[in-house]
């Protein structure tokens, strides 16, 4: 059942350092909710961070291991977009249309323009952004998102392996 109101905080662990952020299930009912249930299941936990554009954003949620990825292949309907992609702020990707699944992104700058295509923020860096600022970049959009989903957290660490990763993602207040 989605909870449309309160926050939930959630730390996360990586090797770039440790940041939190602060849900609120009003921006994005939805969103929040199926992320509230991915962090709890342990979803995030040893995922990379496989797409990182200075300037943008950095991207991370297709599991290590691809019987994993599966479970979480469900598609969600969107949010209306309540919040502007600020910087800090995190949003569930998509490739259109009620297609959110596993995927999400931290914003680096303010990018507003993906206000009008649906991508809405459900919640925000409140600590650690310089953590997150640090994520390896050398990268870019190198990696295969097909192989990632098919192959797993192999095939990143054998042609990516400066790859900063989530060690553990927990969900600290409620």
């Amino acid at each position: 059942m989605v909870q449309p109101t309160g926050t939930y905080k959630v730390k996360f662990e990586t090797s770039a350092g440790d940041f939190t952020l602060l849900v609120h299930r009003d921006w994005a009912p939805l969103g929040a909710q199926r992320f509230h249930e991915m962090v709890k299941a342990g979803f995030y936990n040893e995922c990379r961070f496989f797409r990182v554009v200075p300037g943008f954003m950095v991207q991370f949620g297709i599991s290590g291991t691809p019987s994993v990825q599966e479970q979480w292949d469900r598609r969600i309907s969107d949010d209306k977009v309540k919040e502007s992609n600020k910087r800090g702020y995190i949003t569930f990707a998509t490739s259109g249309a009620n297609s959110r699944t596993s995927q999400v992104f931290i914003n680096f700058a303010d990018n507003t323009s993906l206000d009008s295509q649906g991508f809405s923020p459900f919640g925000e860096v409140i600590e650690g952004m310089e953590s997150v600022d640090s994520i390896h970049s050398g990268y870019g959009e190198q990696p295969d998102q097909g192989q990632i989903t098919t192959v797993g957290n192999e095939y990143l660490s054998e042609h990516f392996p400066d790859l900063d990763y989530v060690e553990k993602a927990t969900i600290v207040e409620e």
